[in-house]
């Protein structure tokens, strides 16, 4: 499994937003210089966080953008599931009924187990929690 620029960009700009949680809006070109993304396409991933529920626009001459949730309170999981939909390792693990040996075959125990565990651990991890990563890690030119 390979994660896509998509989520890795979407994540990186809800860490920017975390960054500065509670210090007001955050504007797009900001966010843009700092990670790297263009403007253009930084606009699509916003688009597609705001329908998630995860940040929010701000109007207005000091607007921008906003999370829309405390960062502790926002799984890393949740951004990956918002951006790439479910985790499939393999068809079967979401679907039983595609194969006639499902029900007994020992490898889709492994895939199953596999999913499971990559769920687990995007959904250990909140954005709180790698911004303190971030800042643990002693330097204040840490790359997000």
């Amino acid at each position: 499994m390979k994660v896509s620029t998509r989520t890795r960009y979407s994540v990186r700009a809800a860490l920017e937003l975390a960054l500065d949680y509670k210090q007001g809006p955050v504007q797009l070109r900001i966010i843009a210089e700092r990670q790297s993304i263009s403007v253009k396409y930084l606009e699509q991933l916003m688009s597609t966080l705001m329908s998630g529920g995860f940040v929010r626009s701000v109007r207005g001459a000091r607007g921008g953008y906003v999370l829309a949730r405390d960062p502790d309170q926002i799984r890393v999981g949740e951004l990956f599931r918002c951006m790439e939909g479910q985790v499939a390792t393999t068809e079967c693990v979401a679907d039983g009924e595609c194969c006639d040996r499902s029900a007994d075959c020992v490898a889709r125990k492994v895939w199953k187990t596999l999913e499971e565990a990559i769920h687990e651990t995007l959904d250990s991890y909140t954005l709180q929690d790698l911004v303190d990563i971030g800042k643990q890690a002693g330097s204040a030119d840490y790359q997000i």
